[in-house]
Parts: C-alpha cells; structure tokens; sequence
C-alpha cells in the first residue's frame, strides 16, 4: 500500500508560479478526484508527486522522498497514466502494453510468465484484447487512451496517477474506466486520477481535491465540494447541484455574470 503526503508543496516553471502551499494526505483504498478550471495547476500537481517537476516544500512516500527513490522502485510503487501522450514507434498494442513490465525485469531479461499474465489482465481490463495485433500509431483517441490505460495496469503497482483518463473516450468507456478505478480503489489501491467531467467525477470519486490558480479551494466528499458557490468562484459559471441521487448530479447552466 502506498501512503501520499504533500506539505506546503509549491511549483514555479520558468517565471510562472504554478503551485503554492499545497497540503495533503492520500491514503490506500481511495478514488481521489483532482478537479478545477484549465490551467489550475492540477497536470502539475500530478507530476509534482512523482518528482517530475522541481518541487519545493515536502513530498513523501511512504514517508521517503520520491527524488530520494530510485526510478524503478518508484515506478513500481506508482504507475503513471499521463495527460494527451503520443505515441511515435509502431508498436503493435500488446508490446505497448508490456512495457509497463519494464520496471520488474532486470537488465536483459525476458518478460516471464507472471509477466505475461499482468499484460493479459491489463489488456483485459482496458478492453483491448481484440486490438492486441494492431499497430498503436493507427488507433483511434479512444483506442490509444484504452491501450496507454492498459500499459499503466500492467505495472499492477499499488497506486495509480492518471491525468485526464476519460479523454478521448465515448460515454460507454468513460464509464467502463471510472468504474475499473473505482474498483482498483476499493480493492485496496490508491487512486488519483485529474478529471473535468464533474458529475463522472462525483459518481466514483470518494473525495475531490479542487485547485484553482495553483492552490487547494476545497477538499472533501463530493457532496460537500461541489455546491454551486463554489462553482461559481472557481468556474465563473452557474450550475444546479442535484443532491437527491445516490451521487451529486451537476448540470453546467451558463456563465456566471461578470
């Protein structure tokens, strides 16, 4: 199990203050939702924890220093599932897949057979079993989203960033990926995953961290986070919260008045 904690955690790219003053705690066993308007920081937020930008403050895990592990190591604690990546070699998916074994084999060595059932059991999971013999470079957004899914399930590590999963997915599979990390979650996992669909992000998430412009607005159940004042501050629109359900519904009204 994997135990994330961030104090007073600050990001400066170039000239730009991207993040200050962040403070949290990600426990095992959790869907954690981070949300807020395009350029908020939260992309950067997601790297900061894997030591992928200059960070200032503290990061720990697991009560250790991500810069102080070794990549391998880190990458075996927390898979990453990063925002928009492209791919340039025509791999066919399964060999794309298997990549993320790469932090379990030793220099030279051959995926063996424990390997190969991670690599079958990731495809599986993303639905991409029947894309296995196609070429990576020719898939569909959503095909390719799935595919780079899969790869970060097969380092089967106990915790998973995923920066904007549902992009690029039809409503069917944005289902079916919500309800996979749903379920890595509550089988034990940590699961932090950068997502713009609201209500989606309402319906899985057990908590929402909200940045905006480089700072924590609110942090807690989604019920609690996500009202329509807050919304508006943090959006600049106006929404009706529907909270009758079994999860919050939100419905995007307009923008709010200047």
């Amino acid at each position: 199990m994997v135990m994330l904690t961030l104090s007073d955690v600050g990001v400066t790219l170039g000239r730009r203050r991207v993040l200050s003053g962040i403070d949290a705690q990600f426990a095992p066993g959790s869907l954690i939702g981070i949300v807020g308007p395009n350029g908020a920081g939260k992309s950067t937020l997601a790297r900061a924890m894997l030591a992928l930008v200059p960070t200032e403050g503290r990061i720990e895990i697991d009560g250790v220093a991500p810069a102080a592990l070794p990549r391998r190591e880190l990458a075996k604690r927390i898979a990453y599932l990063p925002q928009g990546q492209s791919l340039h070699w025509p791999l066919t998916v399964e060999r794309l897949v298997e990549l993320g074994r790469l932090p379990h084999l030793a220099p030279m060595s051959h995926v063996a057979a424990t390997d190969r059932h991670a690599i079958e059991r990731a495809m599986a999971r993303a639905d991409v079993l029947d894309l296995r013999h196609r070429d990576a470079t020719e898939l569909s957004g959503g095909e390719r989203a799935r595919a780079l899914l899969a790869r970060a399930l097969a380092v089967e590590a106990p915790a998973l960033i995923a920066d904007e999963p549902l992009a690029s997915l039809d409503p069917g599979h944005q289902i079916d990926v919500m309800e996979l990390l749903h379920a890595e979650a509550s089988a034990g996992a940590l699961v932090i995953a950068v997502l713009h669909d609201l209500t989606m992000a309402a319906r899985y998430c057990d908590r929402l961290l909200v940045v905006d412009a480089g700072r924590i607005a609110a942090d807690g159940p989604p019920a609690a986070v996500l009202t329509p004042a807050l919304l508006r501050t943090v959006y600049g629109v106006e929404a009706s919260v529907e909270t009758g359900g079994v999860w919050p519904a939100v419905t995007i009204l307009g923008r709010a008045p200047d």
